[in-house]
């Protein structure tokens, strides 16, 4: 029995906003303008990344359009390349894609909520928000997609009310940039944007779930993307120029700096409430589309068949993909979490480009991708960039990434070996 098509184009819009709208955004400009040294400079950055993600949005929408089925980049490669590689995928897709990012977004939420939570331990607050989001979402498709998109539209509008309000009271000065554009200081800063952009994709995880998904996967991908983009941009603006660059480089929680140089107190306490929603809908949104993809993988036969379904929600992933977080959200590994996320899925987004150049090769013009070939091009030199700069700058975490591919690269082999064992008469 085929999942039901119940996602229309509003909530697969919003499940993409919610994927990207998190953390990052709220907590990465301190640092850019310590490294960049000019507000413009961090803008200009903020602008670089959205054209990534929307090159890759337009790569995936074609992706989508072609094979318009649950399972993300598991399924496209799997389909494409080879079964090894989506495996890898799928295996990179279950720990970094979406349970270490469902840890870090939990943690975050219990950090920010935790004056109003009576000091109740991050790890605790976020390990409940969590298995209240997996519940939710394992009740029944529909539902989970309601409380998501009210969510999303609740964040959206409280993120535009603080732009509007602030724009009455900051000035953006037209003073020239006096300083060289840091080249490679640019290129590190992409690094810790692209994890603020990440989310742009979430859409074709669900794919099996949305109605006519040949037309609505794309034009989620793009209305998703290009919103969030003037959302950043717009925010980031009242960021770097709410207070004195000297108050703001460096730091972590520019969201709260910039609130209360612009409101006082009572701007700043609503502002980490509304840090701590979009963390809430985040977590949402990963609880979602996460799952799909170990279903994906069950129903092919290369993770156990348990976790794939006939119909409904697929509990036994959720409850998979909430125990990996877990146990990602109590481990001691928590703060190398994001560059590692970063990394690993900056590989599979470039894997999974390369393969809609290599099935453009092989199936020609019925595969209709915008701007072929300068934008898979273009996005697979960003990543290229991005990875070249995580590698030089963070090699730890770089390790860390290339063995987590290894690693599935090993499981995919053992899955073979067993399947093959038990397919020969006299193995024993």
């Amino acid at each position: 029995m085929m999942p039901q098509r119940s996602l229309g184009l509003t909530s697969a819009t919003a499940l993409v906003v919610a994927n990207m709208i998190g953390a990052g955004v709220f907590s990465t400009s301190g640092l850019l303008l310590a490294d960049l040294g000019s507000p413009w400079y961090v803008l200009f950055a903020w602008a670089a990344g959205g054209v990534q993600a929307a090159l890759g949005a337009m790569c995936y929408g074609a992706l989508a359009r072609r094979i318009p089925e649950s399972g993300g980049e598991y399924l496209f490669l799997s389909r494409t390349l080879h079964p090894a590689a989506g495996y890898v995928a799928g295996w990179l897709s279950l720990l970094v894609g979406f349970s270490a990012p469902l840890a870090a977004a939990a943690f975050a939420f219990g950090a920010y909520a935790k004056p109003w939570l009576g000091g109740v331990p991050p790890a605790l607050a976020g390990s409940i928000l969590i298995l209240a989001f997996a519940a939710v979402h394992a009740v029944e498709v529909r539902r989970g997609a309601l409380v998501q998109n009210w969510a999303v539209l609740f964040k959206v509008a409280l993120i535009v009310a603080f732009i509007a309000m602030a724009a009455c009271k900051i000035g953006v000065p037209a003073a020239p940039l006096d300083r060289p554009f840091p080249v490679a200081a640019f290129g590190v800063s992409l690094i810790w944007i692209s994890f603020s952009y990440s989310g742009w994709n979430a859409a074709v995880y669900v794919g099996g779930e949305v109605r006519d998904p040949e037309k609505t996967i794309p034009r989620s991908l793009l209305l998703g993307t290009a919103l969030v983009t003037l959302l950043y941009l717009a925010l980031n603006t009242v960021f770097v120029f709410a207070a004195p660059m000297a108050e703001l480089a460096g730091k972590l929680d520019v969201g709260r700096i910039a609130a209360r140089a612009i409101g006082g107190a009572v701007l700043e306490e609503a502002v980490a409430g509304l840090i701590a929603l979009a963390l809430v809908s985040s977590v949402s949104s990963l609880v979602m589309a996460g799952p799909r993809v170990y279903a994906q993988m069950a129903a092919d036969g290369v993770l156990p068949g348990g976790l794939a379904v006939t119909s409904g929600p697929p509990r036994a992933a959720i409850a998979l993909q909430a125990g990996l977080a877990l146990f990602f959200l109590w481990s001691a590994t928590f703060d190398a979490l994001l560059t590692w996320i970063g990394f690993t899925l900056s590989i599979s987004t470039a894997a999974t480009v390369t393969a809609l150049i290599v099935l453009r090769k092989r199936e020609g013009s019925a595969i209709s991708v915008p701007g072929y070939p300068v934008v898979p091009w273009l996005f697979l030199a960003g990543v290229v960039a991005m990875t070249v700069f995580t590698v030089m700058q963070r090699p730890m975490e770089s390790l860390v990434g290339f063995a987590t591919i290894l690693a599935g690269l090993a499981a995919w082999r053992i899955q073979k070996r067993r399947d093959s064992g038990f397919g020969t008469p006299d193995s024993g």
